[in-house]
Formats: structure tokens, sequence, C-alpha cells
């Protein structure tokens, strides 16, 4: 892409954003994901209702009802799919102006070499990936439908496809960019890690006080998008995960470099990284040239070793030890779920978080002693102010109501802060009172 035809639409993104704001290197590539055994489990991938299932999903464009509106989105799927593997899952969002189309082809920078942000060739078939299109050609997101488009797909997706739910990313341009950034905000559940590229507070935060790993690039001289406000975007997760506040060094205006700082200090499971370039409001930069570049960018090859530095269902272990146990009541379209969550260790537990992953087609329609979110996929039940703490030897009940679509089943396991818990006594969830509902 020419820095002409992105900076076409950049005095109308530097207008919204005006209306709506008011190094060390990074981990390395570890492999390919965890492939399932015969019964269906991984030991370190929590896969999804499609695993194992014929493929039915083809590499293309879907239309999908969201938000009472017709959206589309582009779906990209491993040569050699393998319905038995738990792939990686990537969301590339476009930028003002720019479509789906783009991000699949990656036909603004270089077709194919810049496809998918330049990730679908350094990922060499180990994950699925898709381009969501936004309307008018951005990420408005407007009560939240964007991210609600984002529920959908993935609900869409991972009934059919085997996604490692643990295993999701989303990154994106401008503002593509400010799309990742909300959903760093409201789904840090749900997403493993964002890369936020030249971005701004344009789709809203929603939430934004959990942790999720973080990588933030800017161009010194963007004079779109400021690179202050990417800096302002990045603190709140150097905040949320822990990190030692700092001020990254940056490379000097005119060196036509980039300098990439890895945070200390953040919390096991949590990083963020900073990347800062010498160059303005563009995509794909390059060291010692002006302008995009989809063969000489470095930039690829970061985001990709920051999102699979994560080849393990969940964070690092904290001090935690858990037991749960899970009774289920069904019907024919729904259920409840009565969870008893007991601190087996030595130390009070103060403020929790419970990560399940339900069965596909279980949806949450309400809950009780806990906060849950999202609604569907991997799950976490939040503490309330009445039972944050909880004394070594001591439980909590918390529990939810949900439908399903025929697996009324427990999930499988349950991580309490990064540590995973004991489980017994949990019900399968047999059709118990067809008379119910």
């Amino acid at each position: 892409m020419t820095r002409t035809r992105f900076h076409l639409w950049g005095a109308v993104l530097a207008a919204l954003l005006v209306l709506t704001m008011g190094g060390t290197a990074l981990g390395s590539d570890h492999g390919e994901n965890a492939r399932l055994t015969d019964s269906g489990t991984a030991a370190v991938a929590a896969p999804t209702a499609g695993c194992g299932k014929a493929l039915t999903l083809t590499s293309g464009t879907y239309t999908i009802q969201s938000n009472g509106k017709s959206r589309t989105f582009i779906l990209r799927i491993p040569d050699g799919y393998d319905r038995n593997r738990a792939y990686r899952l990537v969301f590339g969002f476009h930028w003002l102006g720019g479509s789906a189309t783009d991000v699949a082809t990656g036909r603004t920078v270089e077709t194919g070499t810049w496809a998918y942000y330049g990730l679908q060739r350094l990922a060499n078939n180990s994950a699925v990936f898709v381009a969501p299109q936004g309307l008018n050609n951005g990420w408005a997101n407007s009560g939240g439908e964007d991210v609600t488009l984002v529920d959908d797909i993935l609900r869409r997706i991972e009934a059919d496809l085997c996604v490692d739910t643990t295993q999701r990313f989303a990154l994106g341009f401008s503002y593509g960019a400010a799309m990742s950034y909300s959903l760093a905000c409201s789904r840090a559940t749900v997403f493993r890690a964002v890369a936020v590229q030249s971005g701004g507070l344009l789709s809203g935060c929603s939430g934004g006080t959990q942790p999720i790993a973080y990588l933030g690039v800017h161009g010194l001289r963007d004079s779109v998008l400021g690179i202050s406000g990417g800096r302002t975007l990045r603190d709140r997760f150097v905040r949320n995960n822990g990190c030692t506040a700092q001020n990254p060094p940056e490379p000097a205006q005119g060196s036509l470099t980039h300098r990439i700082t890895t945070y200390s200090g953040c919390s096991a499971g949590y990083p963020v990284a900073w990347a800062a370039f010498d160059e303005g409001h563009i995509a794909a930069p390059q060291d010692g040239a002006g302008g995009d570049s989809g063969s000489r960018t470095w930039l690829p090859a970061e985001v990709w070793k920051f999102f699979t530095q994560f080849q393990t269902s969940t964070p690092s272990p904290g001090t935690a030890t858990c037991r749960v146990t899970d009774t289920v009541s069904a019907w024919n379209s729904g259920l409840t779920a009565n969870i008893t969550l007991t601190n087996t260790g030595t130390n009070a537990i103060n403020g929790w978080s419970l990560a399940f992953t339900l069965r596909g087609g279980q949806t949450i329609t309400s809950g009780w002693n806990a906060g849950y979110s999202p609604a569907f996929g991997r799950v976490t039940a939040t503490s309330v102010s009445h039972n944050a703490s909880i004394a070594p030897g001591a439980s909590v009940d918390i529990g939810y109501q949900a439908t399903h679509t025929g697996d009324t089943a427990s999930p499988d396991s349950y991580t309490l802060d990064g540590t995973v818990c004991a489980v017994t006594g949990v019900s399968r969830g047999d059709l118990e009172d067809q008379s119910r509902g």
C-alpha cells in the first residue's frame, strides 16, 4: 500500500479521534498447536465443540446475523485441516476505509505476503484466521455491537471447527487496532493476547480492568493517531497486568529504526511489550526506509512471536490450590449448575476468578454469587463483594442457569487464578427432569 492511500482516510480518522477520546527481544515460537488424544482431550488445549467433527465450514466469506443486522466475515482454514487438532484463532480487523478483503489478501501492501497483517504465512497452517467486516468500513462499536459480532462469530466458528479457546488472538491497524483494544477491555478472559498497531480509543473500552497480554505498536511521527495516545492505551494494561511502570526507550526521530521493550514485573502469563518505530501512521514499517513493505517489515514476525509464546492453556500457576464440585440439573432445553469452590491451600484467597469452558451449545442466561463473562465458550466467574475472600479450608457456593442444545455435561476442568483445581463429584448432567422448562 502506498502511504498516500493510508493518508486519504487518515484525516477522517483524526477527526473521529477528537470526538471519541474527549529493546528487549520477544519470546520465540515453540512449535505447533497441541494435538488432541483419541478421547478428544488435550493436556494443554481447551478444545471447542467442533473438535472431532467432520468439516463443514470452508475458507471463504460468510454472512451472519448479529444484533439484528447482516454482517460478514472472511474465514481462512489451514490447509490440511485436522479435526483432532486444536488450532489457534486469530482475528484481524481492518482500518477505516479498509475491508475484510484487504486484510485477508494483504493486497494493499503486498498480496499474499501481507495477508492477515503478514501472520498467515508465518503461521504455516497452524492457525484459523478471521477477518470481520466493519459497518461503514469502520469499528464505531455503537452500543457494543461490534463486540457482539465477535461473540457471534466465535460461536459460529467454534461450533464447527477445532479451536483452542485459550489461544485466541486479535490484532489490527488504526481503527482495527482500536477494535482490538476494545476486545482487550471487554473480552480479556476470551482472548489470550492482542496487538494494537497505531491505535486510539475509538471503539470504546467497556470494562478495561482485567489483565490480558498486550503488545502496543506505534510510530513516533504518527500525525493521525498520535503516539501519546498509544502510550496511554498501553499504560492501562501496564497497570492491569501488574507490570513495573517505566518510560520505554524509543528510537530517535530520523533514524528509521524501531525499538521493542518487554516490561518487567508483570503478572505471570500477562506480559506487556511496546514497539516504537520512527515513521508515521503506517501499517507495515521497515527499518532503513520509509513507507510500507510487506517483505521488509519487521512487525509481523514480532507480533507472531508475541502470540506464540503462549503454549499452555492458562498463565503460569499461582500459589492457590482449590477443589471444585459441580452438580448439574438439566431438562429439555436448559440446565442449572451449582458449583462449590473450596480453598484447599494454606493461604486466604482475596478476590478470585474461576475459569472454565462450557460445552458446545451451552449459553449462560443468569447466575448467582459471581459475575459471569462471556455467556458461552471460555467463561470466567468473578467473585463479588460478599464472597471475595475464601479462608483456607472454606468454600463458596456459586452457580448459573444456561440453555443447551443437547450436551448438558459439566466443564472438564476449572482454573482458579491460573491454578488448575481438583474436580470431585461433578455431575454430567443427564436429562433429569424432562417436565421442566
